[in-house]
């Protein structure tokens, strides 16, 4: 367990230096290769890179791996002994085994994605991720600091047998992919991919504000969950980035906390128990009946 809980022995953390590599990259293709011909190269369009933008989602990046550590604990110890005690039998440690494994959390990732952006308990926690106007490699470290609702949509797997080890290797390849898809320096990729994987191209899609795109591609590496369960969108446009209404702060706390601080003025406030669930795990922006016809204070991306 201590091997697994130790930051500098997580996946992850060895994969930092090919994300910093990879940021560069972009940064060099972004200042010298010719992008007239690609569907962003608008005038208006916030390409590139922003320093403090990209400062501020490094710095959530490397919050997120030490906030996350005594949740992963509690989940770790969780997960081991439902796999000892509870799961019928045990996914074999074979090369097949770890391939279900990443598919299997995979899945359960496409579900807890989908919750977080359609509940708005869990959108308070996950809005911090889509609080950027950019769309580049250092995008894809402006993580959240509380993944409360993971515990739950990843329960089932030791139950079935995989094994905790498993899969926390497994969400760390799945963490490492979706780094990759964060980038407008790649267009589309051969027909095939497009079909099967989560793409730069798809993954534009789900990080824009406009109506289109909102609540669309919620994978990790596989768009068949998208394309099977109805929340696929091919990319028409270039996206307009970030929330509906944009958070226009670089403050660390108040872009991962803030969100949390609203929703709980609203259950506060609220009259009966059934309106305060429905603040609770309706999507976000819902409003009761009665306060539905008053100014709306926009609280998400996503639309009523």
């Amino acid at each position: 367990m201590r091997e697994m809980l130790d930051p500098m022995k997580n996946p992850v953390t060895y994969a930092v230096p090919f994300f910093v590599l990879a940021m560069l990259v972009e940064l060099a293709a972004l200042k010298w290769l010719d992008h007239d011909d690609t569907p962003w190269s608008a005038a208006t369009a916030r390409t590139g890179y922003l320093a403090k933008d990209a400062r501020t989602s490094i710095l959530m990046g490397v919050g997120s791996l030490v906030s996350t550590t005594a949740i992963k604990a509690a989940m770790f110890v969780a997960y081991v002994g439902a796999w000892t005690y509870l799961a019928p039998w045990h996914v074999p440690s074979t090369w097949w085994g770890v391939l279900i494994s990443v598919v299997a959390v995979d899945f359960a990732y496409y579900w807890n994605h989908r919750f977080v952006h359609r509940a708005r308990v869990g959108w308070a926690a996950h809005q911090a991720h889509h609080s950027s106007e950019y769309m580049n490699f250092s995008t894809a470290l402006r993580q959240k600091w509380n993944p409360w609702f993971e515990f739950f949509f990843f329960l089932p797997l030791p139950l079935l047998g995989f094994s905790p080890v498993g899969i926390y290797l497994a969400f760390s390849i799945n963490l490492v992919y979706q780094f990759f898809v964060h980038t407008e320096t790649i267009t589309t990729l051969p027909r095939p991919v497009e079909l099967i994987f989560n793409t730069p191209s798809h993954h534009r899609v789900h990080h824009g504000s406009d109506p289109i795109y909102l609540d669309k591609n919620y994978a990790g590496i596989l768009i068949v969950w998208d394309r099977l369960f109805g929340t696929f969108q091919r990319e028409l446009h270039r996206p307009r980035y970030g929330l509906t209404k944009q958070v226009d702060t670089y403050n660390l706390i108040k872009l991962q906390y803030g969100d949390y601080a609203a929703l709980w003025r609203d259950v506060r406030t609220a009259q009966t128990w059934r309106d305060r669930l429905g603040y609770l795990f309706r999507p976000p922006g819902w409003e009761p009946a009665e306060r539905a016809t008053a100014p709306h204070r926009q609280v998400s991306r996503q639309p009523l």
